[in-house]
């Protein structure tokens, strides 16, 4: 497979508005062909998702889920911007397949801009002093934390999961194709997630 630019990754995101994800996969899809991979991205409902972010989500639902015989149970807010929408079929479905993911995967928190400055330091020097006896070059090391931090994002952060139903896309990924076949914005606000017993 050809070697996808980073110019022609961020052409696609500047014309079809999805993520930097989303539209590598596109363009590796479609052998770097940015009209396919635009088509692949309209028909997935993730072009042009980005540009409604910026609309307020005012509406929406706080939605509970119970799993394992009430074992575990989980409640997300997930906002949109009209109560239409909030009532609608394919918003609570989406609600529900979120708060699935969190009682599955136990995140964290909602993104990664969420998460504390310290937490990430203090991992940043878990990963310093698990390679503390590795002869590698300082800028090698930094790779490889930055490459382990990426990871602990993906692990903890709920839209940087790989979605449960379908690990080729993130949870973040399934909201953008709910934006692009609703036509609201969409916003994951927040979770809580209980176990029987925990505290």
């Amino acid at each position: 497979m050809a070697e996808i630019s980073k110019e022609l990754v961020k052409d696609l995101r500047e014309k079809s508005g999805a993520g930097m994800g989303d539209c590598l996969k596109a363009l590796q899809e479609t052998q770097g062909d940015m009209t396919k991979a635009f088509e692949v991205l309209r028909q997935k409902g993730i072009a042009s998702a980005d540009k409604r972010t910026a609309r307020q989500a005012k509406e929406g639902l706080v939605y509970a889920y119970i799993h394992g015989g009430g074992k575990v149970g989980t409640m997300v807010e997930i906002n949109c911007e009209t109560d239409f929408v909030a009532r609608t079929k394919e918003f609570e479905e989406l609600c529900k397949e979120v708060a699935m993911q969190v009682a599955a995967m136990s995140p964290k928190w909602v993104k990664r801009e969420e998460v504390p400055f310290d937490t990430i330091e203090k991992e940043k020097e878990i990963y310093k002093a698990q390679m503390a006896d590795q002869k590698k070059p300082p800028a090698v090391i930094e790779k490889i934390i930055e490459g382990k931090l990426e990871k602990f994002f993906k692990d903890f952060c709920l839209l940087e999961q790989p979605y449960i139903k379908d690990d080729s896309k993130n949870v973040d990924t399934l909201v953008k194709e709910a934006i692009g076949k609703i036509g609201e914005n969409i916003v994951v606000k927040r979770f809580a997630r209980f176990v029987l017993g925990e505290v």
